[in-house]
Order: C-alpha cells, then sequence, then structure tokens
C-alpha cells in the first residue's frame, strides 16, 4: 500500500537501457536566443537583477553563449564590463555612439574564473599559519581591457547623457512599468 499520500509506481522505468547520447552521437550545439527588439550596439539598457539592479548600462554586443555583453561605463557609474541576460533588463529608446569600441577580444572565455583560484591549502601545523593569499581581484589584463572600452564609450557621451547613466532607476507610488515609455 505505501505510505499514506504516497502516488503508486512514482519509481518506475519504463525499459531497462539507460537513455542518453549514444557514442558515435554529437550533442546538437547551442544556439543563441535571438535578441530582443532594439537591442542595438549603443542602446541603453537598465538592469533588473543583480548586484547592480536599477543600474543604466550601454549595451556593446551578444556574446557566443546568449548573454549581453554591457558596461557602465565603470568610470562613470561604476559598473564594469558585464554579462546580462536579456530577460533581466529593459532596453531604452536611448542610444550612444560605441564605433570605435573594439570588444571583439571580450568572449565568455574572458568572464571565466582562474583554475589557481580553485586550489585548496595545506591541512598540517604549516598551511594553518600560512599567510592567506592576498584578496584576487580583477587581473591586469581585465582591467586595461575596461579602460580601453572605457574611454571609447565616454568619447561620445555629452555632460546630460553622463548625469543620466549615473542615476539609478527606480520607480515610486503610482508609477506602473506597464504604464511607461522606455
Amino acid at each position: 500500500m505505501g505510505k499514506p499520500g504516497q502516488a503508486k509506481q512514482v519509481f518506475r522505468k519504463y525499459g531497462s537501457k539507460a537513455r542518453g547520447v549514444k557514442k558515435g552521437e554529437k550533442r546538437a550545439k547551442s544556439v543563441a536566443p535571438k535578441l530582443k527588439k532594439g537591442l542595438t550596439p549603443g542602446t541603453v539598457l537598465i538592469l533588473l537583477a543583480g548586484r547592480f539592479r536599477g543600474s543604466r548600462v550601454v549595451y556593446l554586443k551578444q556574446l557566443d553563449s546568449g548573454l549581453l555583453l554591457a558596461t557602465g561605463p565603470y568610470s562613470v557609474n561604476g559598473v564594469p564590463l558585464r554579462r546580462v541576460n536579456q530577460r533581466y533588463c529593459i532596453a531604452t529608446s536611448t542610444k550612444v555612439d560605441v564605433g570605435s569600441a573594439d570588444v571583439s577580444s571580450v568572449t565568455d572565455v574572458f568572464f571565466a574564473k582562474d583554475a589557481k583560484a580553485k586550489g585548496k591549502g595545506k591541512k598540517d601545523a604549516e598551511g594553518m599559519f600560512a599567510e592567506a593569499p592576498a584578496k584576487a581581484g580583477p587581473s591586469d589584463e581585465k582591467k586595461a581591457c575596461q579602460k580601453k572600452v572605457d574611454d571609447a564609450v565616454t568619447k561620445g557621451l555629452n555632460v546630460e547623457l553622463k548625469q543620466y547613466l549615473k542615476t539609478r532607476f527606480g520607480l515610486s507610488s503610482r508609477m506602473y512599468p506597464h504604464e511607461l515609455k522606455f
């Protein structure tokens, strides 16, 4: 009978063969999702989730994984080069000139974590009293890339646009997002 409330034959398997990819077959490569309408390089986005939610950022390109590459620029509002899921951003009608920004070197690999950071320390007396490794920040390569992209993007910004990118987006009472025109 089983336990009360338990469904019958929940764990039943049909067939004894394990399902999955056969040896000769290759898995289908994932295709990057279609881009939201209104997203062109230079479009100002409003981030809706994550550490920088409410921030306005400049869209640069779509990466191979389907995520969007966006920057604050860091020198203007403190948002670094980031990968953003397009479901968690709103495209505005504001455009910025990013023609001279070279982001071809920035890929998904650029954002991968370092392999050396995963290593654990020794678990003996020497390891316990050893100095803790310095806190890892962005590498010099990432800082140089950020600066290069920032310089190209901020060149196309006037005073009003810089102020617009600095201000955070938020809703107050009787402001309904479905009625707003972005």
